[in-house]
């Protein structure tokens, strides 16, 4: 089987996996944070156990998301 036909069912699996792995983080900011309004001065925790892990996959998922779509830039 060709790499080009494959490819883009390879993007769809890493897309879908990397939209998962972003929604199932947590966020300690709440809606106020995305607008520059956090109660709290500094945020900072570190990640343990699980979080550390999803934390982890997901810089692994986005760093082969955008290599598969390098990829099939250069082929085509």
């Amino acid at each position: 089987m060709e790499i080009n036909a494959i490819l883009p069912i390879i993007q769809i699996v890493l897309a879908v996996l990397l939209t998962v792995a972003v929604l199932f983080q947590q966020s300690e900011a709440g809606a106020g944070g995305a607008f520059g309004g956090s109660d709290s001065v500094s945020s900072w925790r570190t990640r343990r156990g699980f979080e550390k892990f999803l934390f982890t996959g997901t810089i692994v998922l986005a760093i082969l998301f955008v290599v598969s779509a390098l990829m099939a830039l250069i082929q085509f």
